[in-house]
């Protein structure tokens, strides 16, 4: 068991060597690097208890603990979102953090019911149903939890503090303003900017900074504009920030700064500069549209950053839904077969 581990941990970990080089801007690599984690801890704990049999009992200690820390991270996340309610105000965003905190505590429930329902029912088909639902719903709660591991895993290791190469063009995706001012959040990834843009060495052309970021419903002015403000104010030199004020989405973000860059003769390596929770899903989007630009990230006051990982999860599995779908259906499928196959 323990050789077959490591095999499988072995051939993940080259699966993610292989797939980071191609494109580090790829969700697969989160999926590749957390399996080959998981296998090689169980490999290595099979070794371990191999050579020092009395160690059973701590990872027998750490099963019955399971689920004591899912209890733990139930009530973290429903605080997390009371807390995100109390700050942000409400919107489905920021209910993400408490409803996963309800569904850590609800999911077991709902799966106990499914099952004691046709435990104590004389209607076999009733049996059947419910022995299947239950086991629909812990596969769709574990391959979300995976997902979202991954994606978790993923999008801290790809948004660490890195710039591979001087940039020719720094593209800064706009957020919300709050009365028509920059806020800490999105001050955060406009510093971060700046702190590149004045690390360039003697000699070297400055990159252009695209503020990017239209104007929303309930803002008196662009984003984009604001951004550029404070850009200037910051010392900032006004012939190099070219603002975008049109875009309402990230992938406009890209589409339209690229345009900008391009009418402004940048065609060097760009980077793209957001908060650290959100680099993994604008690589993706990035990608998706044909630029070769790289994305880091900026700090995130930490109450905010369960519910915008979460927020940025569903964003990408919703982008990915047929793809998500073909995962899911053939083993509901499956299960549907075997269950119709057993009464037969």
């Amino acid at each position: 068991m323990t050789a077959i581990s490591a095999g499988i941990a072995l051939v993940f970990f080259l699966l993610f060597v292989a797939s980071r080089r191609r494109d580090a801007r790829r969700f697969r690599n989160g999926v590749f690097l957390l399996m080959a984690g998981g296998f090689a801890v169980v490999a290595l704990s099979g070794l371990l208890v191999a050579a020092f049999p009395p160690l059973v009992f701590v990872f027998v200690v750490a099963a019955v603990l399971v689920p004591v820390l899912v209890l733990a991270l139930a009530v973290f996340a429903i605080a997390n979102g009371v807390t995100m309610l109390r700050s942000e105000g409400r919107s489905l965003g920021n209910l993400l953090s408490l409803l996963v905190g309800v569904a850590l505590i609800g999911v077991p429930f709902v799966v106990v019911v499914l099952v004691e329902t046709g435990r104590r029912s004389s209607v076999p088909a009733l049996q059947d149903v419910t022995f299947g639902l239950g086991v629909v719903v812990v596969f769709v709660t574990g391959y979300a939890a995976l997902t979202f591991a991954a994606f978790t895993l993923w999008s801290l290791v790809y948004a660490r503090p890195r710039v591979r190469e001087q940039p020719d063009a720094l593209i800064v995706l706009g957020s919300g303003l709050i009365r028509g001012e920059v806020p800490p959040l999105l001050r955060s990834r406009l510093d971060r900017a700046l702190a590149i843009y004045r690390a360039t060495p003697d000699g070297v052309r400055r990159p252009v900074l695209v503020p990017s970021g239209g104007q929303g419903a309930d803002e008196p002015r662009p984003e984009g504009a604001a951004m550029a403000e404070y850009l200037i104010a910051q010392g900032a030199d006004p012939a190099d920030v070219h603002p975008e004020t049109e875009s309402r989405s990230t992938r406009e973000n890209l589409v339209l700064s690229g345009r900008v860059l391009t009418d402004a003769g940048r065609t060097g390596p760009t980077l793209v500069v957001t908060n650290n929770y959100h680099v993994l899903r604008a690589a993706l989007l990035a990608r998706d549209t044909g630029s070769s630009a790289d994305v880091v990230g900026s700090p995130t006051a930490a109450y905010y950053v369960p519910s915008a990982f979460l927020r940025e999860w569903v964003a990408v599995m919703v982008e990915h839904k047929l793809l998500n779908l073909l995962f899911v259906a053939p083993f509901v499928v499956l299960l549907a077969s075997l269950l119709v196959y057993t009464r037969v």
